[in-house]
């Protein structure tokens, strides 16, 4: 396994061209981020904000093997909620495998609040991940930004 790790944001993702390491038949991998943008947040709404983002990840030579994607907790201290900024302030939000947000994307030092997702890889893998901010919260206005790793490891 060879782990990858780049720098994404929420507005949350960049790309990234991965080679693998070892003979001339090593797998070669392109790894693309679309960003998860939320926009505008208002604190008298009574509905979560959404957005959706995704990670995509071509492989060749194409090969019978799995992909484990990680994504990191960012500046919080958990995954479960994670935490944008601005100044000193703190706006929850949530990285999800699922538009329903049942299943977090979980990184490698929080694998308990819901570990990795192995897809199967033949061609192109395209990833989704749901991006939601709770509603409820009062926070002052700003900017609100996270840095989170994206890790591919294959």
């Amino acid at each position: 396994m060879i782990g990858v790790r780049w720098l994404v944001l929420p507005a949350v993702l960049g790309a990234m061209l991965v080679m693998g390491e070892g003979s001339a038949s090593a797998q070669s991998c392109t790894i693309s981020v679309t960003p998860v943008a939320f926009g505008i947040y208002n604190v008298f709404s009574t509905t979560s904000l959404s957005s959706t983002g995704s990670v995509t990840c071509q492989c060749t030579p194409r090969t019978a093997m799995s992909i484990t994607v990680w994504i990191s907790k960012g500046s919080g201290t958990t995954n479960n909620p994670r935490q944008m900024a601005s100044g000193a302030n703190q706006l929850n939000y949530y990285l999800c495998q699922d538009a329903s947000c049942n299943k977090l994307w979980g990184d490698k030092q929080y694998p308990s609040d819901s570990g990795p997702i192995t897809p199967p890889l033949s061609g192109t893998v395209s990833l989704a991940i749901y991006g939601v901010v709770p509603a409820g919260q009062d926070v002052p206005v700003g900017t609100y930004a996270d840095t989170v790793l994206v890790e591919v490891d294959f």
